[in-house]
């Protein structure tokens, strides 16, 4: 997976969390060692998902640092793409950047054909079309945030039915030019899916884009089925686990690369998405989505759990599973996120505590008064008080002195 630093810059340390610290063996593989070392495919009933469909006709956009179309496994899967670095092809298919080979390891596991019919990598969905949007994290002409966000538009432009991202900026945080682009794929009805990051790459805890509202968050585990200690991040927005180790990848130029990291876990679950997608075809992101958590194997103490989300990601039952239809994004939308919450930020709310100077600054006419009058029985009472005292007084006083003048008066 990526990661976007976000202070003092933002660069890239690695496969889903950096490169470097996911590829666990830059020694070329051979090809026909790579088929048999995808257990995944079995494991998580993608190859019994393919009896149903194998994605052709969906669109994955994979954000990354470029995908070399011209790789045995993935020849003829590239069907488009851009370069929003300034340092790469047009047509997004000439890696970029220090970890270059990152995106083509990425779409592999996601779309890749393999090769002379049993070599070679296949991807969850081997005949979904993949777009190329190439990306740098360590320089380029404008930010890798602003980057990222003008490939999420071109993606949604372009027709992606998904958009596949194995980066992260390490903090839960999002720019506002977020806002606008991810807030426009919901809006399109394109399901995004992101990375949780890898602690072994110093990602702690799940970052942007995976704290997102209704982005798909997927967190990995080893090839048993348990939470990954080292390639895998925690938190309470991941939505499934998928393999994030003992992966398998093409890399540019036609070779091979063994790897971990949840960079690998999303791409498998993007193909996932677009089996989906392909066997229910008017279907609308939020369904496909529940469908995804919905038919995803339970592993914790809880739906969903606090480490595993909603569990094991399951293709076969995903594509085959009667699910009920929802009103609602089960993981929650982006523009209602940014109603409640973004349009508040810098924002001063005032509290009216009434004037300080009643005398100076109450109303002068009834009309504009707001607030209720002061209740002023409390104030004047003291004075009533003292008063009606002094008149008893009086009174007893008076009747004091006329008892006497009476008194005088009978003498």
């Amino acid at each position: 997976m990526l990661v976007l630093r976000v202070a003092p810059a933002l660069i890239l340390i690695g496969a889903l969390l950096g490169i470097p610290a996911a590829v666990m063996s830059t020694s070329p593989a051979h090809a026909d060692q790579v088929r048999e070392r995808e257990y995944w495919l079995q494991d998580y009933g993608i190859e019994a998902a393919w009896s149903v469909t194998k994605g052709a006709g969906v669109r994955i956009a994979i954000i990354d640092t470029g995908i070399d179309g011209s790789h045995p496994d993935l020849l003829g899967a590239v069907v488009g793409g851009a370069d929003f670095s300034g340092l790469g092809s047009f047509n997004g298919q000439t890696p970029v950047g220090s970890e270059r080979r990152h995106g083509t390891m990425v779409a592999s596991l996601a779309a890749g054909r393999g090769n002379n019919g049993t070599d070679g990598v296949l991807g969850s969905a081997p005949e979904a079309q993949l777009l190329s949007l190439s990306m740098s994290f360590g320089g380029g002409l404008i930010s890798p945030d602003e980057q990222i966000a003008q490939a999420v538009r071109f993606a949604v432009d372009n027709q992606a039915d998904i958009i596949s991202l194995s980066l992260t900026r390490n903090t839960r945080d999002w720019p506002e030019s977020w806002d606008d682009a991810f807030g426009y794929a919901e809006d399109n009805d394109v399901v995004v899916i992101a990375a949780a990051g890898n602690r072994g790459s110093g990602t702690v805890a799940v970052g942007a884009p995976a704290t997102m509202p209704g982005v798909l968050t997927v967190g990995g585990v080893t090839q048993e089925g348990i939470a990954s200690d080292s390639a895998s991040s925690q938190g309470i927005t991941i939505g499934v686990m998928a393999p994030s180790e003992g992966l398998v990848g093409a890399i540019p130029e036609g070779g091979y690369v063994s790897w971990s990291g949840t960079s690998g876990a999303t791409p498998i679950v993007a193909g996932i998405v677009a089996l989906v997608r392909a066997a229910y075809p008017s279907m609308d992101a939020a369904n496909v989505v529940n469908r995804i958590l919905a038919t995803a194997r339970p592993v914790g103490q809880s739906i969903p759990d606090a480490l595993y989300g909603y569990g094991l990601v399951d293709a076969y039952a995903a594509v085959t599973a009667q699910v009920p239809l929802v009103d609602a994004h089960p993981l929650g939308t982006l523009d209602e996120w940014v109603t409640l919450h973004r349009r508040l930020e810098g924002s001063s709310i005032v509290v009216p505590l009434g004037p300080t100077n009643v005398a100076e600054e109450a109303p002068k006419t009834a009309d504009r008064v707001i607030a209720a009058a002061p209740d002023t029985r409390r104030d004047t009472l003291p004075y009533v008080v003292t008063g009606i005292f002094a008149v008893l007084l009086l009174l007893v006083l008076a009747s004091g002195t006329g008892l006497a003048w009476l008194r005088r008066g009978k003498r």
